[in-house]
């Protein structure tokens, strides 16, 4: 069986207060769009090959870091705790969402192997069952269980379903090939309670999105890695509607009016994909 995960962007993103158990307060919009990975799962024959429960295998964009260590493994063997009947698999993922870029693409690997080992194993488990299960994999684990348009709060894991008509609209997101890890770019961060709520801002024309939905990250990133910062202000020049950093970076996507969508090559190294929003 054969599922494809899909990258998320962030509209807006507040880092509101830094939590007692380490952890910050957030706000903002995960919307789901079309560029995936793969994933596939089959069961073992015979089970157990090798006296391995999970056979893990990768191509694509290359994962760093031991495989068993890997979010999806970490999902089959979290589950296999609970369902011991599950057994063993051979799992293969290949990776097409860039690593390191505010896209979601390792957290929405490790929801839908929880996806697919429900469907394939028919363990009927719940969205809301696999959405606690995903929490225990990472905070923004849960949105990729719903895969929907939501406002997001806490640590990103209180999610409220809203829709957004982007259909006049065309994305273009711009990866300059730069990592930027998650968690150093959160201890770079000051918390601040916004003026006004991405809830609210969310829900206006996107024409007023450009003076009021901000990203947090952008002021701490930006000055740190300038060519992040340089796409914005390029993908302005060349008509966009709307442009923001994603996430804690380090792309870059742009929202332009149907049809207006630009062809400017950028850099060597840069990575551009179209992007449609892409409910579950």
């Amino acid at each position: 069986m054969i599922l494809f995960p899909n990258a998320k962007i962030n509209l807006g993103l507040n880092i509101i207060r830094k939590r007692p158990d380490g952890y910050h307060d957030l706000e903002t919009f995960f919307c789901p769009v079309s560029l995936c990975d793969a994933l596939e799962i089959i069961p073992q024959n015979p089970p157990f090959t090798a006296g391995r429960q999970i056979i893990f295998s990768s191509s694509g964009i290359s994962i760093d870091g031991n495989p068993d260590d890997n979010i999806c493994v970490k999902a089959y063997n979290m589950l296999k705790k609970d369902f011991p009947n599950i057994p063993g698999i051979l799992m293969h993922l290949h990776k097409r969402i860039p690593t390191g870029a505010g896209l979601g693409g390792g957290s929405a690997d490790g929801a839908f192997t929880l996806r697919l080992l429900n469907n394939l194993f028919n363990l009927q488990l719940k969205d809301e069952q696999l959405a606690s299960y995903a929490l225990q994999l990472g905070s923004d684990c849960p949105f990729f269980i719903l895969n929907k348009p939501c406002f997001a709060q806490g640590k990103g894991e209180r999610l409220e379903n809203i829709a957004i008509n982007l259909t006049g609209y065309e994305i273009l997101l711009v990866h300059p090939g730069i990592h930027i890890n998650t968690a150093k770019a959160f201890a770079g961060m000051v918390p601040r309670v916004p003026e006004k709520s991405i809830y609210g801002i969310i829900q206006q024309p996107v024409s007023t999105w450009r003076a009021e939905l901000v990203n947090d990250f952008e002021r701490t990133i930006f000055p740190q890695f300038p060519a992040i910062g340089e796409i914005k202000n390029q993908l302005y020049s060349l008509g966009a509607v709307y442009a923001s950093m994603t996430g804690s970076g380090s792309s870059v996507y742009g929202i332009f009016e149907k049809g207006k969508l630009p062809t400017k090559v950028f850099p060597a190294g840069y990575q551009v994909f179209p992007l449609i929003t892409a409910p579950r």
